[in-house]
């Protein structure tokens, strides 16, 4: 597990052909990966989902939230 305290580390990510970088806590990137290994997917085709989901909101939050907030619903929805 990576230290939980670690500062964001920035990532380039290629979401419908465009390159961007992302800033997120190594703890977020592992889980990240993880979720886009259980759903068999490239961790871009994840970015990619998350991404378009976040357009549609009301006021969308900045990428890096996004990926966020998305990854800690996922958590608290598996505990229901």
């Amino acid at each position: 597990m990576p230290d939980i305290y670690h500062p964001p580390v920035k990532h380039s990510v290629e979401i419908a052909g465009h390159k961007t970088s992302i800033s997120l806590e190594p703890l977020f990137w592992e889980l990240l990966r993880k979720e886009a290994a259980d759903a068999q997917l490239p961790v871009n085709a994840l970015v990619a989902q998350i991404d378009a989901e976040r357009i549609k909101a009301d006021t969308p939050p900045g990428l890096a939230s996004a990926i966020r907030l998305w990854l800690a619903a996922r958590w608290v929805l598996e505990d229901e």
